[in-house]
């Protein structure tokens, strides 16, 4: 078995994150490094490589993943202002974990494009 991603440690508890929200499916904290005043991420429990690994199997995931960004930008407060949402696929898609997350980011105007 392959060794667990810093994100599963994190959904299981074994590394502490400033969790905003914890449900079956997913969990939210906030990132270490934000890019933005409100920088969250959301991550599935079930360890998905990255979005192009996704299969059809994993449609109820990834909607629920989409659906919890709304929730948390409403809860934050960013949601009438603005926010973005993003997924990183892969190194040239900025990815640094493998393991599929949602970037919730906002708090002030974001530039586009992105990078």
């Amino acid at each position: 078995m392959a060794d667990k991603t810093l994100f599963q440690k994190i959904c299981d508890k074994e590394i502490p994150a400033s969790m905003v929200h914890e449900d079956d499916v997913c969990v939210a904290f906030r990132d270490i490094s934000p890019q933005a005043p409100v920088h969250i991420l959301i991550v599935p429990r079930k360890p998905i490589p990255r979005i192009a690994a996704a299969t059809a199997e994993d449609a109820a995931t990834l909607g629920h993943l989409l659906l919890t960004a709304g929730e948390i930008a409403r809860s934050e407060g960013i949601a009438d202002t603005g926010f973005r949402v993003a997924i990183n696929n892969g190194p040239h898609g900025g990815e640094t974990v493998p393991h599929l997350h949602v970037h919730l980011l906002g708090g002030r105007p974001l530039q586009w494009p992105p990078g």
